[in-house]
């Protein structure tokens, strides 16, 4: 059978970050201005009050400290919340597709590859910025790859769904090496005006290579033992925004047009549905979890992943046993685990195993057992 590595990875970080201290700062203003405009309203009874935010309270709620994104001064101007990302021309490439490129291009760096060396190029983010062509045809255009490339949409899980199908490819023979590359600017589709919420994303992009075991060269590989999907639907966390909105003016516009979600019932039933499937996926391949390394979680929630980690490893985790990112980079939606596999990988020693793992809207979770050549 043939065997498929992961051979390199890349990150693009935008220059821009948003501490706590200044997101709080922004939405409490914006608490401010709101409840003095509706005063009477209030006090009538007919609206609601907005609640202050605070920092303590985003940290215990997440453990998240910061974010990166694309336009700082557009989420913090309490009069706007929302990214400035300019429109661009069709001769132009576009925003996804360029922090794509810069991420692939690493990627292929640390492989030791060249762009016409791939023949797959597979977009995976939990949200694309339009219908068509597919983001993934114009990163092949400007890359410079051979083959084809196309799109997919798992939201959180897109990176280990993306992985599993390039995998597949390669060894059906339908690819030499693909690229699966995970853009996502989620300052973009976040309600930047929901105390319950606001701090939660940031922006990044990340891209991995793979390729038959036998053909890579580079000196951070990793075979892929394993991989296994998992799917349950769930209107938890959702985003309505789509080209049918138009069709009813009545809702354009609604929160429900953005990420929202039910947080607590999201903790309540994916995590332990994420911490099963690992074990699941360790016993079918007769891996007991004390063989793992390092696990490679999903970034969204600190208190998730500590969770899932004592579940799976029956103790709580040390040292980088599961290592965290979403401290400074906040969650990144299908970008998070291979952001962490990306930054905390190479001290590990040939013969390592470990599991990159995602989760999210859906119900979606995708595990990728790998072991260090």
């Amino acid at each position: 059978m043939t065997q498929i590595a992961i051979s390199g990875t890349g990150l693009f970080t935008p220059s821009q970050s948003i501490s706590n201290e200044e997101l709080v700062a922004s939405f409490n203003t914006y608490v401010e201005r709101f409840n003095a405009r509706h005063a009477t309203d209030i006090a009538a009874g007919t609206v609601t009050a907005l609640q202050p935010s605070s920092v303590d309270f985003v940290v215990k709620a997440s453990g998240i400290k910061a974010r990166y994104v694309m336009d700082k001064d557009g989420v913090l101007d309490p009069e706007r919340m929302c990214p400035n990302i300019p429109e661009r021309s069709n001769d132009q490439i576009s925003v996804l597709a360029e922090i794509g490129v810069d991420a692939a291009r690493q990627a292929l760096a640390n492989a030791g590859r060249a762009a016409e060396d791939v023949d797959c190029v597979l977009v995976a983010c939990s949200n694309l910025q339009r219908a068509y062509p597919a983001i993934a045809v114009e990163v092949q255009h400007y890359l410079g790859t051979r083959g084809f490339g196309f799109d997919m949409n798992v939201a959180c899980s897109s990176a280990t769904f993306g992985i599993q199908a390039a995998a597949d490819m390669i060894k059906a023979g339908n690819a030499r090496r693909a690229l699966v590359i995970n853009p996502e600017i989620c300052s973009a589709h976040l309600n930047w005006r929901d105390r319950d919420s606001h701090f939660i994303f940031g922006d990044v992009a990340t891209a991995v290579l793979l390729e038959r075991a036998d053909e890579a060269t580079s000196a951070q590989r990793w075979e892929i033992l394993g991989t296994r999907l998992k799917t349950q639907f769930s209107n938890n966390i959702r985003n309505n925004f789509g080209f049918l909105n138009r069709c009813a003016p009545e809702g354009v516009g609604k929160p429900d047009k953005l990420f929202v979600q039910e947080g607590r019932k999201v903790f309540k039933e994916v995590v332990p549905m994420v911490a099963e499937m690992i074990l699941e996926h360790l016993d079918a391949m007769t891996l007991p979890p004390a063989q793992l390394r390092r696990m490679w979680l999903h970034q969204a929630n600190i208190n998730m992943n500590d969770f899932i980690a004592r579940r799976v490893l029956g103790r709580d985790p040390v040292g980088q046993e599961s290592p965290t990112i979403l401290d400074t980079y906040a969650n990144t939606s299908s970008a998070g685990s291979i952001i962490a596999f990306h930054q905390h990988s190479q001290d590990l020693a040939s013969g390592d195993l470990g599991v990159i793992c995602s989760f999210g809207a859906g119900y979606s979770a995708g595990t990728v057992v790998i072991r260090k050549v």
